[in-house]
């Protein structure tokens, strides 16, 4: 058994907050994996305003917080086996958004994924950090969990601690900044103004909403949670702006319906005895927005019946507990060196009724990939036979692939070794293959793999699409 650390870090539209944890490594005694187990957190920043200075992220003093998060946490770079750091809401669209993802990149190592902009996989996350325990609590009944930030509202259709549909709107506290305990406002999103516009109140900077004004502007918000929830397309123009990725439950009758993210914690703090803050406290409206959901006839059941686990730090303990998963221990790596690999792009899925025109494309596209690729390996029956045969028709394949062009196949079978060895011709090809056996990447569309530990490797994946 080994102790290894686990991190998770959101950057989101109002707040930003760290998450440090430890978990034992250890290996199954039934299936002979290895798995990670008895994660326990160590360390929990306060929440702290994201900062900006104007439109930008202000690198200084990110940097400044990530040195007091590792400080406080006592955890060193080198210490760290998974877990990420999300730019989440209207953060990831900052200009410098990239600028930020490569920062962390170079301060945290190579054993964390930093992503901006991924809407699915923060509603994935929220969902798992949230409501996972309680969906399998209550195995007949969907779950759909909305993630309420700064910027946007993160959907999940769960069941059975499985997610099975994703989306997002721009739906946040955030996009009207007022005066903290006014209503004057001081900085609008493209949203917020094209909502104005919608609704025909003709406000900028500088002017005061009034209390019809705000209800307004939350009926709308609200209308449009309720309609995404009940699967509803959006009609209006200024409704469909707002909706970033489509959600789509489905015939899921009866659903539970949860809250997470800041505004989701607000809502549940009434339910612990906890006065409301001061009006307007956070210099926007999601005080504003808690309290009309709090007022919702339709959904009002659930919120003190259905109490979800981590409600406001959802999305980073989905991310702590969920993003990295462990390679089997037959994981197929003759050369380690070539690890880390960052943003690997997952370009497909392979199987035994694979025609070679297919492979043939698939691996034309990791040829033209500057980061390689890497490919879903799926079988019915992963039995010697049908994975010695797709080994050999993929060693014919690779005479002529890039020999330091990194090509990885993911596959959820016991399969690693035994498949890199005949898709290798033994080692007679020079080809910088990886196959990562026991992988779930599903319908990820990245990868991002550490470096080799224990003789295993810690895969995160990200850009989940339904």
């Amino acid at each position: 058994m080994k102790t290894v650390q686990l991190l998770g870090l959101d950057f989101g539209t109002t707040t930003s907050g760290a998450v440090m944890a430890s978990a034992n490594l250890v290996r199954n005694t039934v299936t002979g994996r290895m798995e990670l187990t008895e994660v326990a957190e160590q360390f929990r920043s306060d929440l702290v305003f994201t900062p900006y200075q104007g439109d930008r992220l202000d690198e200084s003093r990110i940097e400044e917080l990530l040195d007091s998060w590792f400080r406080a946490g006592g955890v060193e770079r080198d210490d760290l086996f998974g877990g990420g750091a999300l730019l989440t809401g209207l953060t990831a669209q900052a200009e410098n958004a990239a600028g930020l993802i490569g920062l962390i990149r170079r301060r945290l190592g190579d054993a964390l994924v930093a992503r901006a902009d991924d809407p699915c996989l923060e509603a994935w996350l929220a969902f798992m950090g949230s409501c996972a325990g309680l969906s399998r609590r209550h195995p007949t009944r969907p779950i759909i969990n909305l993630d309420i930030g700064g910027g946007t509202t993160n959907l999940a259709l769960g069941q059975r601690g499985e997610v099975l549909a994703t989306g997002c709107l721009y739906v946040g506290a955030r996009h009207f900044q007022v005066v903290p305990g006014s209503y004057r406002l001081v900085k609008l999103s493209r949203y917020a103004r094209a909502l104005l516009a919608s609704l025909k109140i003709g406000k900028e900077p500088g002017d005061d909403l009034t209390a019809a004004e705000v209800s307004a502007i939350l009926a709308f918000y609200l209308d449009l949670l309720e309609n995404a929830v009940a699967g509803r397309q959006f009609q209006s123009e200024v409704a469909r702006l707002h909706e970033q990725v489509a959600f789509s439950p489905g015939e899921h009758t009866d659903p539970i319906v949860t809250l997470s993210g800041g505004v989701g914690e607000l809502v549940y703090s009434q339910f612990q005895g906890k006065p409301w803050p001061a009006t307007t406290f956070f210099g926007d409206l999601g005080i504003d927005l808690a309290r009309r959901l709090l007022e919702s006839s339709r959904w009002v059941k659930f919120w003190n019946t259905f109490c979800p686990e981590s409600a406001g730090r959802a999305t980073v303990y989905g991310m702590l507990r969920h993003s990295t998963q462990i390679s089997g221990a037959t994981v197929f790596l003759p050369h380690p060196e070539i690890l880390p690999l960052a943003d690997l792009p997952i370009l497909g899925t392979i199987s035994d009724t694979s025609t070679e025109a297919h492979l043939r494309h698939l691996l034309n596209l990791a040829r033209r990939s500057p980061r390689g690729g890497g490919l879903r390996v799926e079988l019915a029956q992963p039995d010697p036979e049908t994975v010695r045969a797709l080994g050999m028709k993929l060693a014919g394949m690779l005479q002529d692939f890039p020999p330091a062009h990194p090509l990885v196949l993911f596959t959820p079978h016991n399969i690693g070794k035994t498949l890199g060895h005949y898709a290798s011709a033994w080692g007679a090809l020079p080809v910088s293959l990886v196959v990562a056996d026991e992988i779930a990447v599903k319908n990820a569309q990245y990868a991002h793999l550490g470096p080799l530990r224990e003789q295993v490797i810690p895969v995160s994946v990200y850009g989940v699409r339904d």
